[in-house]
C-alpha cells in the first residue's frame, strides 16, 4: 500500500502507481509529492546538492511492519520534464516512482554495473511507460 501525503494540486494516477508497486514489494510505501522550493531544502539538507530535483528516496531499516521508506517526488519538476520529454505528468511521475521505488530497494545506479538500468527498462516496458530516466541521463552526458 501507498501513503500519499500530497502538498500539490496534482491528483496522481494511484491504481498506476499501486500496481507498479505491488510487482515490486509488499511492504508500504511513504510518497510524498511537493514542490521545487522543498524538494531543494530536502536534496541540500540529505545530500548537501543546493537545487531541486525530481525524485529523493528515503529507505528505511528492514523491521517488521515498517515501510520500505519514503520516496518524495517533485511535481513541478516532472511538470517540466514531462513537457520537455512530451510525455504525460501520470507518465513522469510513474517514471519517478519507479526510479525512487527502485532505490528503496537496494539498486543504485551509480555504483551499480547496470542493474538498476536493466531492472528499470524491464518495468517501464512492463507498463507501456517512455524512456527511462537512467537512459535519458544518459543520452545527455558528453
Amino acid at each position: 500500500m501507498i501513503e500519499i501525503n500530497n502538498e500539490t494540486d496534482y491528483r496522481p494516477n494511484v491504481n498506476l502507481l499501486e500496481t507498479i508497486a505491488s510487482e515490486l514489494t509488499d511492504r508500504d510505501i511513504e510518497l510524498i509529492f511537493t514542490d521545487n522550493a522543498t524538494i531543494r531544502e530536502m536534496n541540500r539538507e540529505h545530500r548537501g546538492v543546493d537545487a531541486p530535483t525530481d525524485v529523493l528516496s528515503f529507505p528505511l531499516e528492514k523491521v517488521p511492519f515498517a515501510p520500505l521508506g519514503e520516496i518524495v517526488i517533485s511535481v513541478e519538476y516532472a511538470k517540466n520534464k514531462a513537457s520537455e520529454y512530451h510525455n504525460s505528468l501520470d507518465d513522469e511521475i510513474a517514471l519517478l516512482f519507479i526510479h525512487g521505488l527502485l532505490h528503496l530497494l537496494g539498486y543504485d545506479h551509480e555504483t551499480d554495473s547496470g542493474q538498476m538500468r536493466k531492472k528499470e527498462e524491464e518495468i517501464i516496458r512492463r507498463f507501456g511507460l517512455p524512456e527511462s530516466l537512467i537512459v535519458r541521463n544518459e543520452t545527455k552526458e558528453p
